[in-house]
């Protein structure tokens, strides 16, 4: 009994002198952790952590990863578009907008686990060895790409690369498997997806982005619709995301009067800067109209703003992205970089384009919100902020609080589809059905350069039978003769251009027979008339 009592007093003595180590050692803590004082205004405790973190952590330290992390962690802080890119990232964005690359000069689209070529860029490496329109691409160098759900942009990565340098594409070309070795050479951007004649005297422009060549392409395009008797431009930038700032000062003031406001920028940092129109624009008495949806941002949005704030032209479509924070580029030596958010936009009037992001969800989510809450459905539906108010050159009130408001609203056009359509969208059964057509056609289509004989060849396809049939045996998709009769009108002209960009007449040809199916478009025509 002596002997357990014993080792019960050691038990209890032990117990007090471990409580009183671990009251000292709190107490020593609570006495030297104010001995290194952090403050955020010169990023003290920030630097504190990382020296702790050398010194202390477990195990060795991947310094690279954990500086990526920490920058782009502290940037997501601050705004949604200042960010941080890592080299590839930063080549990428640079090179999509640069207006040229290195590459093997070819446009392709993968309608059935396989890429088809659908553009081969004049004088560029592939058509020097004879790549044509419709081959199909199995392999780059010994990587087969074809039926094994090769990713597209992992495809284009593959068949990038500096001018000078090789590869091998193995292409089949109708029963025929060909490799061609391609020496990589610079490859032009275009920013103009198609320009084109679309009725009388109106002339139908798209802008697919802004890089470092869409004033020069822009305003080369506009001179030859005008030369082919164009007096009206409807000038189609929805879904541009945007790109070059300077590039959209250009293009406006080719349609602006002297003096007139662009837009301003203004931030902490940065003074106001205003721009304006030098009264050089050779565009400055045509006609305009400007189409918009909830997917065009940035530059995009300056344009329709600079128009439709000095009454220049009527505005179309679907309230804009509201994208609008000035990012200037920062570059290091390990050629990654950061895009930091320096300034605002504003329209001449004093709208700030920005839309409000002090929620990160709200503004993750805002364009699903707009669907979901009907907005791009029904005018009634838009949220406007009516306590900021601004007024055009001729006293037209337009509000702020982010995007561009149209002066006209279209509505998403959702009347023609049917279940049958909708079925076909989701297994993209139409692309797959223009590639059967190109395949069976494909030496008549590749001769035919002109509309009018487009228009012969597409008249002589029997549509009602063959894609129907063509969705029930590929797709299993069946179609009542209501479904169709609901359809075509919509279905034909979709059909029509995917068929008819496989033709010498490119994309041109896609917009033009698909624009008669664009409520948007149609909208804007009917105003002209």
């Amino acid at each position: 009994m002596k002997k357990q009592t014993l080792i019960q007093l050691v038990q209890v003595l032990l117990g007090i002198l471990i409580g009183v180590l671990c009251t000292l050692s709190v107490a020593h803590y609570r006495e030297t952790r104010h001995l290194v004082k952090t403050r955020y205004t010169d990023w003290t405790k920030l630097n504190l952590i990382l020296d702790l973190v050398e010194k202390n952590y477990v195990d060795t330290l991947n310094r690279e990863g954990m500086t990526d992390a920490a920058v782009a962690a502290a940037l997501s802080r601050l705004d949604p578009h200042s960010v941080y890119l890592p080299p590839q990232q930063l080549s990428d964005s640079e090179e999509e907008l640069a207006g040229n690359f290195d590459g093997i000069g070819i446009q392709f689209n993968v309608p059935n686990d396989t890429a088809i070529v659908l553009e081969v860029i004049a004088g560029g490496p592939s058509e020097k060895v004879g790549l044509q329109i419709g081959d199909r691409l199995l392999k780059v160098d010994d990587k087969v790409i074809a039926g094994v759900k090769f990713p597209q942009d992992s495809m284009v990565r593959r068949m990038k690369g500096p001018s000078g340098t090789k590869v091998t594409i193995t292409v089949k070309r109708g029963t025929e498997v060909i490799p061609f070795e391609i020496t990589r050479g610079k490859i032009p951007v275009h920013s103009v997806d198609a320009a084109f004649i679309v009725r009388d005297s109106i002339g139908y422009l798209r802008l697919g982005k802004f890089s470092r060549t869409t004033y020069k392409e822009c305003h080369e395009a506009t001179l030859r619709l005008m030369e082919q008797g164009m007096t009206h431009l409807i000038f189609d930038v929805r879904d541009n995301t945007g790109g070059y700032m300077d590039q959209a000062l250009l293009l406006s003031n080719d349609f602006l009067s002297p003096g007139d406001t662009i837009v301003y920028i203004e931030g902490l940092h940065r003074p106001r800067e205003v721009y304006k129109a030098d009264g050089r624009g050779l565009f400055q008495s045509m006609g305009l109209t400007v189409l918009i949806s909830e997917n065009s941002a940035s530059a995009s949005e300056i344009f329709a703003g600079a128009i439709q704030d000095n009454d220049r032209g009527t505005v179309l479509g679907r309230r804009s992205f509201g994208k609008g924070l000035v990012q200037e580029p920062f570059f290091f030596t390990d050629n990654s970089g950061i895009r930091l958010t320096v300034a605002r936009y504003y329209t001449p009037s004093g709208r700030c384009i920005q839309k409000p992001y002090a929620s990160e969800k709200d503004y993750a989510y805002d364009i699903y919100n707009r669907y979901a809450d009907g907005e791009v459905f029904s005018a009634d539906s838009v949220k406007l902020d009516t306590s900021d108010v601004h007024h055009t050159r001729r006293g037209r009130i337009v509000y702020g609080g982010g995007g561009i408001m149209p002066d006209v609203f279209v509505p998403m056009d959702t009347t023609r589809a049917s279940a049958f359509y909708l079925a076909c969208n989701r297994k993209a059964t139409q692309m797959r059905f223009a590639s059967e057509v190109f395949d069976k056609h494909k030496s008549r289509l590749l001769e035919i350069d002109s509309y009018p004989a487009m228009d012969r060849f597409l008249t002589g396809l029997n549509m009602k039978v063959e894609f129907p049939a063509y969705a029930r045996r590929q797709d299993g998709i069946s179609c009542t003769e209501a479904e169709w009769d609901q359809s075509a009108s919509y279905l034909v002209p979709q059909l029509q251009a995917l068929i008819a960009r496989y033709s010498k007449l490119g994309e041109n040809a896609f917009y033009k027979y698909y624009l008669p199916v664009d409520n948007t478009v149609e909208e804007a025509l009917k105003r002209l008339k």
